[in-house]
């Protein structure tokens, strides 16, 4: 995509749904990406998070959907009592994440809040929802559904441009907020892994369905033993496999952000490098039969003191939940061009076997 574009056939790029993380190590690489369309609302809020951050770095932008939240951010639903099931996909979607945030109560603590809001401003909640989204500075511009011939609302949204939220406003707001929590994860994580807010639901069976960036290999003399190769240039130069499971146990090699035989992914960028690391780490361990979730132990090795802050937060964005044990070293100089290397352990989870 990038050829195509320095090739005049597509103007610009942009992504749906990456995380803070991969959104910086795209940047750090140099594809020129101009936005990511994510979900994000009054109930959804995670893109006001570390994904602000990245975009303020990069100049980048949002594209915001799910904005009203499938219609839940309206006039209809104050006082309503929570709905078994929705009709539509849509609506059935956002009725997870208001469950994931708190649930109903919470949610409609902030219908609430809206709703008076609104009325100061001679406008529909709706419109409150949206304007709270739109006055981030890193985005770009919402994506609100229509219905051709049913539902259009086009009155009611140019009223978007008629008012602004105040501190006040915002004040209240962030006093509903404090009686619900965050979507877990970062924004797309949840197509990615549990808990699926998704209208189908759980997606593990696509996930598991998704071929393996890298492959097991039986070890020929021991049938309990098995590795896999990432195709590093130096693996069968010094004789060793990207990663060994031998019984419960696996063992990841020092593991840097090589793409392909020999090529450094994000020079000079610490963080990005973590995080294409931690990737390759998760692959090699997938591929043994194990899940990140098994990874006891890290190690990581940084070539100097300007990285540490940088590799510490991407390594803290991998493992928000089930951190595990870890060591990071400053060694002053790596082999090659990398800013990080990283090395794992894992023992399998023998309830999930």
């Amino acid at each position: 995509m990038k050829r195509l574009r320095q090739e005049g056939l597509i103007g610009e790029i942009g992504v749906t749904n990456f995380d803070a993380a991969h959104l910086d190590l795209a940047l750090a690489e140099g594809i020129p990406l101009v936005s990511n369309q994510v979900s994000f609302s009054l109930i959804d809020r995670r893109a006001a998070g570390h994904l602000a951050e990245i975009c303020r770095k990069h100049g980048v932008h949002l594209l915001a959907y799910g904005t009203l939240c499938g219609g839940f951010l309206s006039e209809r639903w104050i006082g309503k009592p929570e709905p078994e099931a929705v009709k539509d996909w849509s609506g059935s979607k956002y009725l997870r994440f208001i469950q994931a945030a708190g649930g109903w109560n919470g949610y409609q603590g902030i219908l609430r809040a809206a709703d008076e809001i609104a009325r100061k401003h001679g406008v529909s909640i709706s419109n409150v929802a949206t304007r709270w989204v739109l006055e981030h500075a890193h985005v770009a511009g919402v994506i609100v559904g229509a219905r051709l011939g049913e539902n259009q609302h086009r009155a009611d949204n140019l009223r978007l441009f008629q008012f602004e939220l105040d501190a006040d406003d915002h004040d209240r707001l962030d006093q509903a907020f404090a009686a619900t929590r965050m979507i877990p994860g970062d924004c797309g994580d949840e197509y990615r892994q549990p808990p699926f807010l998704t209208a189908s639901g759980d997606l593990s069976h696509h996930l598991s369905e998704m071929p393996s960036a890298m492959q097991a290999v039986t070890d020929p003399d021991n049938p309990d033993r098995a590795r896999v190769f990432s195709g590093s240039l130096w693996e069968p130069i010094a004789g060793y496999c990207r990663a060994l499971r031998d019984g419960d146990r696996i063992v990841v090699s020092g593991t840097t952000a090589t793409h392909g035989v020999d090529r450094t992914v994000a020079l000079d960028d610490a963080g990005a490098q973590t995080t294409y690391i931690l990737d390759k780490i998760a692959a090699s361990v997938r591929a043994l039969g194990g899940d990140p979730k098994d990874i006891l132990r890290t190690r990581m090795y940084l070539r100097g003191e300007e990285d540490i802050e940088a590799a510490a937060r991407a390594h803290g964005l991998r493992f928000t939940t089930n951190p595990p044990a870890n060591t990071t070293f400053l060694v002053g100089n790596l082999i090659g061009d990398f800013r990080v290397e990283i090395e794992a352990e894992a023992v399998v989870s023998r309830k999930r076997d």
